[in-house]
């Protein structure tokens, strides 16, 4: 039977033998960064409506600036450290402030500040440690072992989102909120364990020539702002995930109101969004593990690009016809599945075929400034545009064609990625110059 073990594993995951060590790391390390991170996603989403649905753009924009404000001091951190420091500092500047929200949260000092605080720091955090989580993957697996095996991966950090809302739930019968900081700070340590065996594997690895991974990354410290503007690729990655950020952010916005109004117990409010993380990372997991590696190997990485914008072209027709609380609620459990599952896994792999400065660099400006920035200007503009009478349903008719477009920058995006990793092996130094390759 343990014999047998690991081949059965492999006819599952469609990994080849020597990928199955690496692979079980990198499934435990996005297990404890999506268990730890979903314990205090409810507490969030709580604490967003308890600071004011109507600040939300503030806290948003909040997000954003501060982003604005990392991204140059991670291009510095980059530029002068190895890859395994780099990512060991990062995970242990979040673990610190986890401890430090654990001490302010438990004097009750300014709740209300401290839970907008909170807020903020939280989206940042999300976004930052699951960029440098997927900047590693893409730089350690190729971008066929990308396409066999990141969905695997990914399904990994869902079943850690899965028993994140469970812990919460449990944990707050015997124990206050603030002591699932400390909670959380534990699996953020066993990640440290895996980012170590993954970087030996990497550099030890006989299927690549040369391993930098030894070597800082170099470049300017607003090298990934630079990298991201000035290829038409990464640009097509940016409208990509902007068009993403817009109609998820109006989602959110509009659920969260309805919510506020129509359930006057935070308690109430908590378990409501606790169950619909829940439902969201079953479903997740089950996709990703039995759906988007097969649907990427026999349909292409296209047809896991373009399948969330068709979804969203339906549902904000229904959004606009039906503008009820469990609509919005279906329309994001459905729209979230499609995201954490399909698109989000296929977007990683546009990622394998750069350079190590743009896998960490640019990837990283893309995955916080350019999303947060996104939800800050969405906020911004669904406020300005209510103003002007504009009601919901009109808003997310309004979204229909923006979706449209969305699935077209997908199908473009794909061809994209196909045709730099054929033009690369090639040393097709014109096209790659042209692409922002080299």
């Amino acid at each position: 039977v343990v014999t047998r073990f690991p081949t059965t594993i492999a006819s599952l995951t469609g990994a080849e033998s020597e990928e199955l060590v690496p692979l079980c790391w990198s499934f435990l390390y996005f297990f404890c960064l999506l268990c730890g991170y979903y314990m205090l996603r409810p507490v969030r989403d709580e604490m967003a409506i308890q600071g004011g649905v109507q600040h939300l753009p503030w806290m948003m924009t909040a997000t954003f600036v501060t982003l604005l404000t990392a991204t140059p001091f991670f291009g510095y951190l980059s530029a002068r450290l190895p890859r395994e420091r780099l990512l060991l500092s990062v995970y242990a500047f979040f673990g610190s402030h986890l401890i430090g929200f654990f001490l302010m949260m438990s004097s009750h000092v300014a709740p209300q500040w401290i839970a907008r605080l909170f807020f903020v720091w939280l989206s940042v955090f999300n976004l930052f440690v699951v960029s440098v989580f997927w900047s590693f993957m893409a730089d350690i697996f190729t971008p066929d072992q990308g396409s066999r095996l990141f969905s695997v991966i990914a399904a990994g950090g869902s079943t850690g989102a899965v028993l994140g809302p469970l812990l919460t739930t449990v944990l707050t019968y015997a124990v206050p909120i603030p002591a699932l900081m400390l909670v959380s700070t534990g699996f953020l340590a066993v990640c440290w364990f895996c980012i170590r065996a993954l970087d030996g594997w990497s550099r030890q690895r006989p299927a690549r020539d040369i391993d930098r991974g030894g070597e800082a990354i170099g470049g300017g410290t607003w090298a990934g702002m630079r990298l991201a503007l000035s290829s038409p690729y990464l640009l097509s990655i940016c409208g990509y995930l902007f068009c993403l950020t817009t109609t998820a952010t109006f989602l959110y916005l509009e659920q969260t109101r309805l919510i506020g109004e129509q359930i006057v117990s935070p308690q109430g409010r908590t378990r409501l969004f606790a169950m619909m993380d829940l439902a969201v990372n079953v479903l997740t997991f089950v996709t990703q593990f039995f759906v988007t590696g097969p649907m990427i190997i026999r349909y292409g990485l296209a047809s896991a690009l373009v399948v969330l914008p068709a979804v969203s072209v339906a549902g904000f027709a229904l959004v606009g016809l039906m503008p009820l609380l469990l609509v919005f609620i279906f329309f994001t459990v459905v729209r979230r599945v499609g995201e954490y599952a399909i698109a989000k896994p296929a977007r990683e792999v546009l990622f394998t075929v750069l350079t190590r400065e743009e896998k960490y660099k640019a990837k990283n400006f893309i995955d916080t400034a350019v999303s947060r920035g996104g939800d800050a200007a969405t906020g911004w503009m669904v406020s300005m545009v209510k103003t002007l009478g504009v009601g919901v349903t009109q808003m997310a008719l309004m979204l229909v064609p923006l979706a449209g477009l969305w699935a077209w920058l997908g199908w473009s995006l794909a061809k994209q990625e196909e045709d730099i990793r054929i033009a690369k092996p090639k040393g097709n130094a014109v096209y790659c110059q042209k692409n922002g390759m080299l």
